[in-house]
C-alpha cells in the first residue's frame, strides 16, 4: 500500500499557508519538518531573499531535507527554538509552524514501536539518542505514575486497572514489546472501542517518553519571543490536551492561560487570534487522508508594539 512508503501527508496544508500569510522575503520556521510537506509548500511562496529553517529531532527526517540555499535543516528539539535561532543569527521570524502529529513513517515502522498494529520493541523515542524508551517507562514507573499517565495523556477510564495489571505482569516477566503490552491492557478494553483505546494507550506512552507537553509549553513561549510584530503562529494539534494548551496560550499569551485585563476590562495579550473558530479538515481531506481526522488548526499573530 502507498501509505507504507509515504513518509507523511501534511494535514491542512493550504490552510496553514493561508494562516502563515507568507511574505516572499520573510523568515519562517517549521519546527516539525518530518517528511517536509509543509516546508516544501512554504518554499514555493518564498522569494530569493526568503529563508526557511526546519527543525526535527529525528535524524530520519534529514533524508527529506530540501536542496535549496534558502533552506536550513536544524537537527534539534523545538524546545530549543530560541537558542537555535540565536545560533543562526536570526533576530526575528515572520512565522512559526508546528504540526504536532506523528508522521506515517513513525507509525508504520515496526522497529520504532509507535503503533499497536505491529509487534516490535516498545521504543517510541522521537530522538533515538534519548536515554529512556517506552519499555523503560513500563518497567520503572510506579503503579500510580502509570495510572496518572494513562489517565492524563490517554484519557482512559480504566487507567488504574491497567496500571495495576502492568505492575503485576512485569513482576513475572518484562514487558518490552508492543505485543506483550497489548496482552496486558486488552482485557480492560471493550471490543467495540478496541482500536480507539489502544491508540490512546500508545498515545499516552509516546507523550510521556518524549515529554511532549512540557516541550510544547517551552516552544510556545519561545515562539512568542522569536516572532516579529505581526508574525504568525500556526499550530496543528491532534488531541485535547495539546489543543487546550495552544488555545489558552493564544488567548492569554501565557502557559497558564490566565487572561490579564486592564482597568477598562480590555484583554492584555501579545497575541491576537486570526481564526476565532478552530479550523478542521474538510470531509474530502479526511476521506483522502483518514489520519487527519483529529487535526485542529489554530492561528494567531503577534500584536504590533506589544
Amino acid at each position: 500500500m502507498a501509505e507504507q512508503v509515504v513518509y507523511h501527508i501534511p494535514a491542512l496544508l493550504q490552510e496553514c499557508m493561508t494562516g502563515l500569510d507568507i511574505k516572499p522575503d520573510g523568515t519562517y520556521v517549521d519546527v516539525t519538518f518530518g517528511g517536509g510537506g509543509h516546508s516544501r509548500e512554504i518554499m514555493k511562496h518564498l522569494g530569493d531573499s526568503g529563508r526557511l529553517y526546519s527543525m526535527d529531532q529525528d535524524m530520519d527526517a534529514y533524508a527529506n531535507r530540501i536542496d535549496d540555499e534558502r533552506f536550513t535543516f536544524v537537527h534539534g528539539n523545538f524546545a530549543f527554538l530560541k537558542n537555535f535561532m540565536r545560533y543562526y543569527g536570526v533576530d526575528g521570524v515572520d512565522g512559526v509552524l508546528a504540526d504536532l502529529g506523528v508522521s506515517f513513517h513513525h507509525f508504520d515502522d515496526s522497529e520504532r514501536g509507535f503503533s499497536f498494529r505491529f509487534n516490535g520493541h516498545l521504543d517510541m523515542r522521537m530522538n533515538r539518542n534519548a536515554k529512556h524508551d517506552a519499555a523503560w517507562v513500563i518497567a520503572n514507573y510506579s503503579e500510580e505514575q502509570l495510572a496518572n499517565m494513562l489517565y492524563l495523556y490517554g484519557e482512559l477510564k480504566q487507567s488504574r486497572r491497567m496500571a495495576a495489571a502492568i505492575v503485576k505482569a512485569r513482576a513475572n516477566s518484562p514487558i518490552t514489546t508492543t505485543e506483550q503490552l497489548l496482552g496486558v491492557v486488552k482485557p480492560f478494553i471493550k471490543a467495540s472501542q478496541e482500536k480507539k483505546e489502544l491508540a490512546q494507550v500508545f498515545q499516552a506512552l509516546r507523550i510521556e517518553v518524549n515529554n511532549e507537553i512540557d516541550v510544547l509549553k517551552r516552544m510556545l513561549q519561545q515562539a512568542l519571543e522569536v516572532l516579529k510584530p505581526g508574525g504568525r503562529l500556526v499550530i496543528i494539534t491532534y488531541h485535547s490536551l495539546e489543543d487546550r494548551l495552544v488555545k489558552n496560550f493564544m488567548k492569554s499569551g501565557n502557559i497558564e492561560g490566565k487572561v490579564d485585563k486592564d482597568f477598562f476590562g480590555r484583554v492584555n495579550c501579545p497575541l491576537k487570534l486570526v481564526n476565532n473558530k478552530v479550523i478542521v479538515p474538510s470531509d474530502e481531506e479526511v476521506e483522502s487522508n483518514p489520519r487527519s481526522r483529529s487535526a485542529k488548526l489554530r492561528i494567531a499573530y503577534k500584536i504590533e508594539n506589544d
